[in-house]
């Protein structure tokens, strides 16, 4: 197993034009690429961010249509990169789209997929309310991808309120975890951080969040900072909240050495309750 890795997370504030969303996309994956990255990744709903959920009914493509994925296909062979298409908008059939992650081979060929499992269903303020769930149907399976440096676990924005998700990945043997997010400002101005770090912590496991920032259609704002972060905690690298991308060259030793530190993956114990105990 390949003991270094330079990550790349791209971030940036997709509007409703598939488009140009993806030309921005090319522009910054290649400008990663020539930094060096050899682990591009992408934020959620990286084509396309779209208010009205008619809109985004009319405008998503399935699998075979969706011109993201041949792109980033060919850009993970031009750049010899692995790419991981943090989420795409993918019409299933159906009154529900599914929220998707791909990861992309130096070969271009696509190495696995994951639908996002946790739906975005909150009201975070008086006059801020999300429902993905009418929009997207959750997925089923926790899902890791085979590369050169070991496994990655992959998961979606809202994922990261979900620790069980993350535990599980690193079980399965994920010692780099991917977080793309469109998170939203509000809520990433209080746990952002707080919570990626908190993951890569309890997991010992490198967390990489690409974001989306800014702006976008219908005036919802994304909080951007999109982070690096060490098995120990560690901001490597952060973003501002502008588009753009940060890089850092990751020594997978760090994982081994974290968890022989603190070895919670072994650790679980059974447990009976929580019992309700009454005193008089």
């Amino acid at each position: 197993m390949t003991r270094n890795l330079t990550v790349a997370c791209v971030q940036v504030n997709a509007g409703p034009e598939i488009k140009a969303n993806l030309v921005e996309a090319e522009r910054l994956i290649r400008a990663a690429a020539a930094k060096g990255a050899t682990l591009i990744t992408l934020p959620e709903n990286v084509s396309l961010m779209v208010h009205e959920r008619e809109k985004l009914f009319a405008i998503a493509k399935n699998e075979k249509e969706h011109p993201a994925i041949p792109l980033f296909s060919r850009l993970a062979r031009e750049t010899n990169a692995w790419i991981v298409a943090g989420s795409l908008a993918v019409a299933i059939g159906g009154d529900r789209l599914a929220n998707r992650c791909y990861v992309f081979g130096p070969t271009g060929k696509i190495v696995a997929k994951y639908d996002k499992i946790h739906m975005f269903d909150a009201d975070v303020a008086a006059n801020e309310s999300y429902r993905e769930s009418s929009r997207y149907r959750p997925g089923l399976h926790a899902v890791t991808a085979p590369t050169p440096w070991g496994m990655i676990g992959l998961t979606i924005c809202y994922d990261v309120r979900f620790p069980q998700l993350f535990r599980a990945l690193a079980k399965a043997g994920a010692n780099v975890i991917t977080v793309p997010a469109a998170f939203v400002a509000s809520t990433g101005e209080a746990h952002w951080h707080v919570l990626l770090r908190a993951r890569a912590i309890e997991t010992g496991s490198f967390i990489i969040a690409p974001a989306q920032c800014g702006e976008h259609d219908g005036g919802r704002r994304t909080f951007g900072h999109s982070l690096i972060i060490s098995p120990w905690g560690d901001i490597i690298a952060e973003a501002d909240d502008q588009p753009g991308l940060i890089t850092a060259t990751l020594n997978l030793a760090d994982v081994e050495s974290v968890r022989q530190k603190l070895q919670c993956l072994q650790h679980d114990r059974d447990f009976v309750g929580p019992l309700a105990c009454l005193f008089s």
